[in-house]
């Protein structure tokens, strides 16, 4: 019934799609000036420019990656309070703009590296907001039936944003000769994407459940009729959960303030949010789209590591964009963390037995052993973008109750940026000193991820916000769904009755 209903109403399906579509474009940013580190740092113009030797390369290479990420870390908890004061959509525009400022800093040309390692950080503050904001925004914004399919956006544009990268070095190494607008244009880049999403979010509406939790019930009502495309009983239904729910979490938690985070459900939820996140970075994934680059050059790539990269970043979104239209609301939440994790932890170790029997040679080009690496990894990065890609942002934006839901999902994302933060500190070494033996300890945490997902992740699949309360057992936030229904119901349908017996008797 509620697949048709959503079916039947392009209006809403298209202001759904519009709005999560335009909101993703932070997740672009955030994959476009993370991915773009690892093809600029192989331009002999950069090096020049920024006045660096070879033997620093390493260095500069992961503080280049990792400055964006302490930046990040930091700003999830300025967000965190912003957000709940003045909403989602100005949070959004201000991290554009923090964003934006960043990006000119890395492109203006000065003596050393000090101007963009600042820009790399402030950047990052921008970034960092963006991820706290958006899956929350596109959450509560989003109806039950396709959450899972728009809440899976961000992960496509993440896709979206590493594989532009991955084609700008591409494009700028083959085509631009040596100097500064080599390595400008593709930093430069960013301001267009920046521009569009703190421009276009001032012409979005606020989040229903944000406005509704503040007290502006009108405006909020209005905002879910807008982005619904219609004003309907199901509407009505489920506007008056959203208030049922948030009266309900106020009244039994009312005094309580920050140890909420401590009752037993909701602890469960962070803990959750928080070991999720460490598992992303432990699928070994994250690392390998940093330094994708290297890491082809690793398995015998030769000297088409990048053109490989920028194939890399298009299996990505095809994969993503599979997940997005046909699984996600098929197999559920749990069940492709499971599986993925369990593939990928496979394809990890054959990359290690290859590389470690059959070691790469630069001059030796792609022998068959270096192409099933690369295979390999290929498939590692088709089945990331179907489960441990795009499902935990996904998860964490919908676990929460309203109440938590800023201060939860800003600790959660703060966790992926503490460890994307580590690893990008650990990849490139490991990769030079480690060898082979780095994608045998990325098969092991897969292997382990499978594990944490069987006990500890519960499905959520067509679930709405407020039914979350019953799937974590939070029996004292739980509300009555039956009778929040029948109370609509009684308003609603005497007046359907009585137009149904006017048209007869006309």
């Amino acid at each position: 019934m509620t697949n048709m209903i959503m079916a039947s109403n392009k209006l809403g399906l298209f202001r759904a799609v519009y709005l999560v579509t335009l909101s993703c474009i932070g997740s672009f940013l955030f994959a476009y000036d993370t991915g773009i580190v690892g093809g600029i740092l192989t331009l002999k113009s950069f090096q020049k420019d920024m006045k660096y030797s070879a033997a620093d390369k390493a260095k500069v290479s992961s503080l280049s990656a990792s400055l964006l990420q302490a930046g990040a870390f930091f700003s999830c908890f300025f967000i965190w309070p912003f957000t709940a004061r003045y909403g989602r959509r100005l949070s959004i525009a201000l991290a554009s703009l923090i964003f934006c400022i960043g990006c000119v800093l890395q492109v203006i040309k000065v003596n050393g590296l000090g101007a963009f390692y600042a820009g790399r950080v402030i950047s990052g503050l921008g970034v960092g907001m963006a991820t706290v904001i958006i899956p929350m925004y596109s959450a509560e914004m989003a109806p039950k039936e396709i959450r899972g399919q728009l809440g899976s956006m961000f992960q496509l544009f993440f896709t979206l944003g590493v594989t532009t990268s991955y084609w700008m070095d591409y494009g700028v190494s083959k085509n631009i000769a040596p100097s500064s607008k080599q390595w400008q244009i593709p930093v430069g880049f960013q301001l267009v994407p920046g521009g569009l999403l703190g421009l276009g979010m001032l012409l979005t509406k606020e989040s229903t459940r944000w406005l509704a939790k503040t007290s502006r019930r009108e405006e909020a009502l209005k905002s879910l009729i807008w982005v619904r495309g219609t004003d309907s009983v199901e509407v009505q239904e489920e506007f008056a959960e959203i208030l049922a729910s948030i009266e309900l979490e106020e009244r039994v938690t009312e005094g309580l303030t920050w140890k909420e985070f401590l009752l037993p459900a909701n602890r469960y939820r962070l803990f959750v949010a928080i070991t999720m996140q460490i598992g992303v970075q432990l699928t070994g994934n994250t690392s390998l789209a940093y330094f994708s680059p290297q890491v082809f050059t690793a398995v015998g790539a030769g000297q088409q590591a990048l053109l490989i990269s920028g194939f890399f970043g298009v299996v990505k979104v095809a994969s993503c964009l599979f997940f997005l239209l046909f699984l996600v609301e098929r197999i559920g939440r749990r069940g492709s963390l499971i599986g993925g994790a369990f593939l990928m932890g496979s394809y990890m170790l054959i990359i290690a037995v290859l590389t470690a029997v059959y070691p790469p040679k630069t001059s030796a080009g792609l022998t068959s052993p270096a192409i099933a690496s690369l295979t390999m990894i290929y498939l590692e990065a088709m089945t990331y973008n179907i489960s441990w890609g795009p499902v935990p942002w996904l998860y964490m934006s919908e676990i929460f109750p309203n109440r938590l839901r800023e201060g939860s999902i800003a600790i959660g994302t703060a966790t992926q940026w503490l460890f994307n933060f580590v690893f990008s500190q650990i990849t490139p070494h490991a990769v030079n000193n480690l060898g082979w033996r780095t994608f045998l300890m990325f098969c092991i945490f897969n292997w382990s991820l499978v594990v944490y997902a069987w006990f500890f992740i519960k499905e959520t699949k067509g679930k709405s916000l407020e039914e979350m309360e019953e799937v974590f057992d939070s029996k004292k936030t739980a509300i009555d769904f039956e009778k929040v229904h029948h109370d609509i119901h009684v308003m609603f349908i005497p007046n359907e009755k009585e137009t149904v017996k006017t048209c007869g008797m006309i």
